[in-house]
């Protein structure tokens, strides 16, 4: 992603107190979180990289199809 548009409040004081983040940054943001959490664990890691390396399988339309959702 590019240079995001982030904005930036303030209270009275001047002090920043939170940030607004573009959506699209904040899944990204959220994505890496939770990898880097399951990573943590030697078992999730090794399924995650075996998943990784899977090729195939069913596209998600397919798959929704089937589970009717």
């Amino acid at each position: 992603m590019g240079k995001a548009a982030l904005r930036y409040i303030s209270d009275e004081k001047g002090n920043l107190t939170d940030v607004v983040v573009p959506i699209k940054l904040w899944q990204e943001i959220e994505a890496e979180k939770e990898t880097a959490y399951l990573l943590k664990s030697e078992t999730m890691k090794k399924r995650l990289l075996t998943a990784k390396k899977r090729q195939g399988g069913l596209p998600f339309a397919k798959v929704s199809e089937k589970l009717g959702i």
